[in-house]
């Protein structure tokens, strides 16, 4: 990420880390999002990833039923 650019989400850290414990690529992910009604690209899911695209309160809501977790569950751990 760009030093002089903030991010622009807090749980694309956690959506990767949720792929990777499934052992899915980001176009695996974005199949199962599409499969699910969800239009999404892998470059998309890579950019929220990186925290270099913002995450809607329905992106949220699509993550947590593809991967069948709580919305909770997608925010960074303290």
């Amino acid at each position: 990420m760009d030093a002089n650019k903030p991010p622009l989400n807090a749980c694309g850290p956690t959506i990767r880390r949720l792929r990777y414990e499934r052992k899915w690529s980001q176009a695996t992910l974005a199949l199962k999002c599409q499969l699910a009604g969800w239009d999404i690209s892998r470059d998309i899911i890579a950019s929220m990833e990186l925290r270099r695209r913002l995450l809607t309160d329905l992106d949220l809501q699509r993550f947590a039923k593809v991967f069948r977790v709580p919305v909770e569950q997608l925010f960074p751990r303290r």
